[in-house]
């Protein structure tokens, strides 16, 4: 029976959720599967992968061939590089203690890289929402600058209604008195 190392889709339509699975190749991408030894979910920054290692490093000695999304999501977790020492360890180039203490080195590089990325990334998020609430809050006082300048008369119009009332006669300036 030919077993494979694959993704499984689940999710909605345009946000996809996988489980990395072990299944026979004959059977249907979503179909029934032997193990399900992690997840994958690519909507995040950087994609958030859980694996089982251990499970996954024995279903590779067995035999199964992942493809070849899950080869680089194998690659990026340390499982085919642990299997590459522990391959070393069976042919005698490396003690075991050695081939761990490399591992737990790579290890370490690799979780402090996911991590400056995970905090690159929201400092970057961050300084683009107060770029964008910034840039907004120009618009709104440009918007208010405007709405304002509307209503506000113009001074020639204003000086215009005060001069014929200069002109006219008022209540103050006595007036002839009428004929008889």
């Amino acid at each position: 029976m030919p077993v494979k190392i694959r993704l499984k889709r689940l999710g909605k339509r345009g946000i996809p959720y996988y489980h990395i699975v072990v299944a026979d190749s004959r059977r249907s991408r979503d179909g029934r599967f032997i193990e399900q030894i992690g997840s994958y979910d690519p909507n995040s920054n950087p994609a958030t992968i859980i694996l089982d290692n251990e499970k996954a490093l024995q279903w590779l000695k067995n035999g199964a061939q992942p493809t070849d999304t899950t080869r680089a999501i194998l690659s990026y977790k340390g499982v085919l590089y642990k299997q590459h020492l522990q391959n070393g360890v069976a042919k005698g180039v490396l003690t075991q203690e050695q081939a761990d203490e490399k591992y737990n080195a790579w290890l370490e590089e690799k979780n402090r890289k996911v991590s400056e990325k995970r905090v690159r990334v929201l400092a970057e998020k961050k300084k683009a929402t107060v770029s964008a609430l910034e840039t907004e809050s120009k618009k709104k006082e440009e918007r208010a600058e405007a709405i304002r300048k509307k209503n506000i008369p113009p001074p020639a119009e204003a000086a215009a209604p005060e001069a014929p009332a200069a002109e006219a006669p008022t209540a103050e300036t006595p007036e002839a008195p009428p004929a008889e």
